[in-house]
């Protein structure tokens, strides 16, 4: 059996996904030797992105799919509320700017985009949506940088890597070394390896180990191997492991590669009840894309993480459909029946709700002022009565899309040991994304932190290795 051929290059970028991908492109546009090492086999690359739909960018003035404005202090605004603040301003601000030169770049690369769907249109100021989705845009990547020349390995788990004094020396993938002048890690975070999910939100007080009822939605390949690698070789860390993009889904979704479709979209239309039949949060305090990824930590924290989105026949239409149908029933007690609910309990939950219900100018599209009175939890918007059948319910358990545990940087995307930036290791994507998104998430984000620091990666770290040349030629 011959020998893997060794990929000695100027940039080495670890990882196959969004953030992977615009590194190596732009280092190879820079003048770089690229070589691209994916865990996952070809028919399972793209890691997470190949289930993403859209881009959150700022722009001032409207531009072919996005309508009106969305200038960079509203998407602060936006980023600084569903984080509480747990965000590196310096750097979110950059991530920002930036994702208004980011479109045309990703155009040039074959990425083509489409105005937003139906149940998606409070996105069309904010977000630009990937013709053919997360897996078009991956693929798309893949064919330029292949056209370009890019060296692409696949099945390429790294299981180590060389570093010295914070100096990118060397990767291993099973027996192989691998050199190269810079280094690019954005080979996500570790949402697939349960151990490490378990230990992160440990036990709950009654016993339960809640990371055990998770599915998660993207790709089983992200273990978080390359992340304890940093955290043993002494880089610096942010974030905390038990934060992620953690989201409701629906009980009945795979374990593994989910993806959007498995979102249940109807929570601000209707009630949640845990399996007791109680409400438990404010399903109306905000649009559905800015506060869904709250709702999967909210069930996590519930007994048997488990939850009920329930609607009557008033909601349907007013959301995207799940993939997966929910139970029908023409009354409240045959619902209870079917999802194995206390009857009486449910019934007092939903009167209790009707009868705090305030009806005004009822619309799903903005923040209106359907609200209740006297009723803890409130529900602060579009709260109606469930009073139409049939009723409907959707079975709700968390699903983890990436964590936010993730290595430190600087504005060039570099890695830090003891507070000093590496010359020639760089990190995007993922692996970094808890210096912008502490906690909490807002809908495209994930792909702008993806886009603008896999740039600055692939560009520094095309710059370092250019200096290294250099160096060694004068030497």
């Amino acid at each position: 059996m011959n020998p893997t051929p060794s990929c000695d290059v100027d940039v080495l970028v670890i990882g196959g996904g969004n953030a992977a991908l615009c590194a190596a492109l732009t280092a190879r546009e820079a003048g770089a030797s690229v070589c691209l090492l994916e865990a996952a086999p070809i028919d399972r690359r793209g890691g997470n992105s190949s289930h993403t739909r859209n881009l959150r960018c700022m722009h001032d003035a409207p531009q072919d799919v996005l309508t009106d404005a969305y200038p960079e202090e509203e998407f602060w605004q936006d980023l600084l509320k569903v984080t509480g603040g747990n965000t590196n301003e310096r750097l979110a601000r950059l991530a920002i700017r930036e994702s208004s030169r980011c479109r045309g770049w990703m155009r040039k690369h074959g990425v083509h985009f489409q105005p937003s769907l139906s149940g998606t249109l409070q996105l069309s100021r904010t977000n630009a949506f990937f013709m053919g989705g997360g897996k078009a845009l991956v693929n798309a990547y893949y064919r330029s940088a292949e056209a370009l020349g890019v060296q692409i390995r696949y099945q390429s788990p790294v299981g180590r890597l060389e570093i010295v004094d914070g100096v990118f020396q060397a990767a291993w993938v099973g027996q192989q070394r691998i050199t190269a002048k810079a280094c690019v890690l954005a080979a996500g975070g570790f949402e697939s390896n349960r151990d490490w999910l378990r230990e992160a939100w440990g036990q709950n007080q009654d016993g339960e180990w809640p990371a055990d009822n998770f599915a998660i939605r993207g790709t089983r390949f992200n273990q978080g191997v390359l992340l304890k690698v940093m955290m043993q070789a002494g880089a610096d860390i942010i974030g905390d492991p038990s934060q992620s993009h953690c989201v409701a889904i629906d009980a009945r979704a795979p374990l593994y590669d989910g993806g959007i479709c498995t979102r249940i979209d109807c929570v601000s239309l209707g009630i949640v009840v845990n399996k007791y039949a109680q409400r438990f949060y404010d399903e109306g305090e905000d649009f559905w894309p800015k506060r869904y990824a709250i709702w999967g930590r909210l069930v996590a924290q519930q007994p048997g993480q488990v939850g009920y989105s329930v609607i009557d026949a008033k909601a349907v239409g007013r959301f995207m459909p799940p993939v997966f149908p929910g139970a029908k029933a023409n009354t409240l007690p045959e619902l209870a029946r079917q999802l194995g609910l206390d009857e009486a309990a449910f019934a007092r939950t939903v009167a209790d709700y009707n009868a705090a219900c305030r009806v005004g100018d009822f619309d799903h599209t903005r923040l209106d002022d359907c609200h209740t009175e006297g009723l803890s939890p409130a529900k602060t918007h579009w709260a109606l009565p469930l009073d139409t059948p049939p009723f409907y319910a959707y079975p709700l358990k968390p699903g983890i899309t990436f964590t936010y545990l993730g290595l430190k940087v600087n504005e060039d995307a570099a890695v830090h040991f003891a507070g000093q930036p590496s010359h020639n290791l760089f990190v995007a994507g993922e692996m970094m994304a808890g210096n912008v998104l502490g906690k909490g998430y807002t809908a495209g984000v994930g792909m702008t932190i993806g886009t603008v620091f896999g740039r600055i990666a692939g560009a520094q770290a095309a710059k370092a290795a250019q200096q290294q040349g250099a160096h060694h030629a004068s030497a």
